[in-house]
């Protein structure tokens, strides 16, 4: 699966570095580059990367200062000629960082490391995409990649799947602590949706599988953000 990456940084010659080193992998597509942190901020709100190359020391806002702005910053390789920032920058959760003049060989290790966290990443959603439940007294395995949304009902959750609806018994926020926030979102006080399973949406409402959803006022703004984020 190709990866797409940034470049942020404020020197030229880092840039000619670094989008040679990008063309020689093919699973990289290098999707935008940066000359300060403002254009990578606004970017960033607009567009989904799964790498950045960010340099520390820049004009208006730093390497580090990006980072804190963001909620959720994409996994961050640091690229700078001051090894001073290494400890810090690691509280910063930075997937790794490269010192000025970066050399080939070392960049080539990154990438290793880069891509074999993913495959780790889909390991660990594999082994999470069985959720227990509790139906007519009894626990069952339930495949989340199966569910559509999830709707309160009393005591219980109607869960929704293209096959058949099941009753739990659990409240609708131990169903959401089950489920990867990654595929699944709050959007009323009494329903949970699978995002990916959202066939068009308005102001007030989502469609799933031709049922109408409700959204909440008070989650409105982040599934609008949300639902822009993924059709980029």
């Amino acid at each position: 699966m190709i990866r797409k990456c940034i470049i942020v940084d404020d020197e030229p010659a880092a840039h000619y570095v670094l989008v040679n080193y990008i063309s020689q992998n093919p699973q990289l597509e290098l999707v935008q580059q940066c000359y300060n942190g403002i254009e990578a901020l606004n970017y960033l709100r607009s567009n989904a990367v799964d790498l950045m190359f960010l340099d520390i020391d820049m004009p208006e806002i730093t390497g580090l200062e990006l980072l804190q702005t963001l909620n959720e910053p994409p996994k961050t390789i640091l690229t700078t000629a001051y090894s001073e920032f290494a400890l810090e920058s690691y509280e910063f959760g930075v997937f790794d960082y490269l010192l000025k003049p970066i050399y080939f060989p070392r960049f080539l290790k990154s990438m290793e490391r880069f891509f074999s966290s993913y495959a780790t990443d889909e390991k660990t959603e594999m082994a999470n995409s069985i959720i227990a439940v509790k139906i007519d007294g009894f626990m069952h395995d339930l495949n989340v990649n199966d569910i559509l949304f999830a709707q309160s009902y009393g005591n219980y959750v109607k869960i929704f799947t293209q096959r058949k609806t099941y009753l739990a018994s659990m409240t609708t926020n131990e169903l959401e602590n089950s489920l990867s926030s990654k595929h699944f979102m709050r959007v009323h006080k009494s329903y949970i949706v699978a995002i990916d399973k959202i066939k068009d949406w308005e102001r007030n409402t989502v469609v799933i599988n031709n049922e109408k959803i409700p959204v909440g006022i008070t989650y409105r703004r982040a599934l609008t953000e949300r639902l822009k984020l993924n059709d980029n």
